[in-house]
């Protein structure tokens, strides 16, 4: 069986989720895979070098509103296109690994050259200040479109339900995004115990409830904390760098620091008001660390027990999650519990 997998983006977590699938289902007997990234996708410089085809259906997308206005323009000139390039290809199934803008063409082609489609569906409502316009409407059509759904979790299976989604929905587990090089085991250094909140810095991400439990928790020679990633400036954002012990970095992370980010810490804290799933806790569980998490949306369904401390999104409760790590660190636990035959 020959497998497209395909996702237009050019950053973030839709790429590397594309390239992590394509590298799974390449190790599966008799299934060979072909992967279509966007040109200006920043994974493009980094796949691994064990992904038998490499990117062997590369796609010029947009790097500007403008861009991506043309595209629109152009869709049925796309579209012709990108059908005269599958008829070559000859696969047998396509798997959108994470909608985005411009998958109805890629969809449209593969009708028109009768080829099966499935869309891994990540969330089935718009995150506050996440996403693009129109986000949500476009996804609707792929899934009407599709022949079925893939999601990472009951809760979003749930809710596609309630939705009215006809199409049969399959629920897997999002999988460890995986590491060229694992990352060093944790606690493997002399100083306080590293934590890091990494993600895009938006409200629905519970920069409140992270501020409320760094106050509860106070001043402490025992924990730093490091929160990292790109967003608007904010008045919790400010509040927590000036905080003890405690650094923000504002900016784009770019794809080869992920893994260097994730062996310098200790351990992650998700303090999510709302979420479907995370990426970043599937790089957690592939680093082998550790997790403080709220339970919210489908957040706890990716950890098996011992894998991360669930808690109600308080930052009381948060805090008091903070605490069983550094209890974990100081009695020696916290590396032996990242080495259990739990993890991947």
């Amino acid at each position: 069986m020959k497998v497209l997998v395909w996702q237009w983006g050019r950053y973030g977590a839709g790429p590397r989720i594309a390239v992590e699938l394509a590298r799974g289902l390449a190790r599966l007997p008799d299934v060979s895979v072909v992967l279509s990234l966007s040109h200006e996708a920043e994974i493009m410089g980094h796949l691994p070098a064990e992904l038998p085809p490499g990117c062997v259906l590369p796609v010029r997308t947009y790097r500007s509103k403008a861009g991506y206005l043309g595209r629109l323009v152009g869709s049925p000139a796309m579209t012709l296109a990108m059908v005269r390039r599958l008829r070559g290809l000859r696969c047998d199934l396509a798997i959108c690994a994470m909608p985005g803008p411009l998958d109805l063409v890629m969809q449209g082609a593969l009708r028109l050259c009768g080829v099966a489609n499935v869309v891994v569906v990540h969330d089935a409502q718009a995150h506050p200040g996440d996403g693009f316009p129109l986000q949500m409407t476009l996804q609707r059509l792929l899934v009407r479109g599709s022949d079925a759904v893939v999601t990472f979790s009951r809760y979003i299976a749930g809710m596609l339900h309630e939705q009215g989604v006809s199409r049969p929905v399959i629920v897997e587990r999002l999988p460890p995004l995986g590491f060229d090089r694992p990352p060093p085991p944790p606690g493997g250094h002399d100083g306080p115990l590293r934590l890091l909140s990494f993600g895009r810095l938006l409200p629905y991400k519970g920069l409140d409830l992270l501020l409320e439990a760094m106050r509860t928790l106070g001043p402490r020679g025992d924990l730093e904390l490091r929160v990292v990633g790109s967003g608007p400036p904010s008045p919790e954002l400010e509040a927590l760098a000036g905080l003890p012990g405690v650094s923000v970095e504002n900016r784009w992370v770019p794809e080869d620091e992920v893994p260097l980010l994730i062996g310098w810490s200790d351990a992650l804290v998700l303090p999510y008001r709302e979420a479907s799933q995370s990426g970043v806790a599937a790089m957690a569980v592939a680093g082998r660390r550790l997790v403080v998490a709220t339970d919210v949306g489908g957040l706890s369904e990716q950890f098996d027990p011992g894998m991360a401390v669930i808690c109600h999104p308080e930052g009381g409760a948060i805090a008091a999650g903070i605490e069983t790590l550094l209890a974990r660190r100081a009695d020696g636990t916290l590396a032996a519990s990242a080495a259990t035959d739990g993890w991947p």
